[in-house]
């Protein structure tokens, strides 16, 4: 991201996050005539020990080197979280070199492959930075036709209507996604694949825009899914996202079930109806990196 563009980001998102943050929950009393919600400038400016005019130029780009130490006392008065801040302080330091390189296409170890293709009761699929689907065994894919490498995660939960079917829980799902993808991007949000997928999702979904415009940043790692299975019925499965050492921003997906529930009964069922010939791969190879997930699916 070119610097101006990220000065520009950095005041965008001191805005939005203000405009969400509670006036009670930072210690300001409400009158009960606040025109706008949020804090005003002046607030967080009091509230982080700067002066208004030093908080205007921030939010304005106007001030290109603000410290960790006045970017966290912000941080606390907007009440951001520990990965918020974290992307808050990222947004305010000067672009990597890395950043300004053809990022390289995302290919998957044979390790992590073979690894994720001898669970045949748990399962697994690896994602790459932007959502792509890079490799999933079997188990995943009878899960959700949608985990198959090819396609891309976050685009398939906003725009396939099969999705909201399969997932009884689409908004909760939904409202994951998006704070996941700004965590995974950083705070390279000109990176020309992530501005050809935010462009594609902006322009398919009104959720995506109302969410993106949040600019909601969450790391999570562990949860819960639901899935409404078309042969064995519902399914509540515990997930794990686990960063790949030395990747750039892959992560393998698990989902698991509780021991001894109905989920853990189904999802055995599932392995068994879906569990292929001998001398077939368990698992599926990744596609041609890159190819775009629209056509490819």
């Amino acid at each position: 991201m070119p610097a101006a563009a990220a000065i520009g980001a950095l005041g965008r998102y001191l805005r939005v996050r203000r405009a969400l943050a509670d006036p009670g929950a930072a210690g300001v009393p409400d009158p009960g005539n606040r025109r706008v919600p949020g804090l005003r400038r002046e607030e967080v400016a009091f509230l982080a020990g700067v002066s208004s005019d030093y908080y205007v130029r921030l939010e304005q780009g106007r001030d290109r080197h603000p410290s960790d130490q006045v970017l966290l006392a912000i941080a606390r008065t907007l009440q951001l979280d520990e990965d918020a801040t974290s992307y808050l302080l990222q947004l305010a330091r000067p672009p990597s070199p890395r950043s300004k390189r053809t990022r390289r296409p995302e290919k998957v170890s044979d390790g992590i492959r073979t690894l994720i293709s001898g669970w045949p009761l748990t399962p697994a699929y690896v994602h790459g930075m932007y959502m792509d689907i890079l490799a999933a065994n079997t188990l995943a894919t009878a899960l959700s036709p949608f985990l198959t490498p090819g396609r891309n995660a976050i685009l398939d939960a906003f725009i396939e209507p099969e999705m909201r079917e399969l997932r009884p829980d689409w908004d909760a799902m939904t409202a994951r996604a998006v704070p996941h993808l700004r965590s995974m991007a950083g705070p390279d949000t000109g990176d020309p694949r992530l501005v050809e997928l935010v462009g594609e999702l902006s322009l398919r979904s009104e959720r995506f825009r109302t969410l993106w415009a949040r600019q909601d940043v969450k790391h999570r790692t562990t949860g819960t899914s639901l899935f409404n299975h078309s042969q064995v019925g519902p399914l509540e499965l515990n997930y794990e996202r686990l960063l790949i050492t030395g990747s750039d921003m892959q992560a393998v997906v698990t989902y698991h079930a509780q021991p001894g529930s109905d989920s853990e009964e189904r999802l055995r069922l599932l392995a068994t109806i879906t569990t292929p010939d001998p001398g077939t791969p368990h698992g599926h190879d990744q596609p041609t990196p890159h190819a775009n997930p629209r056509t490819s699916s």
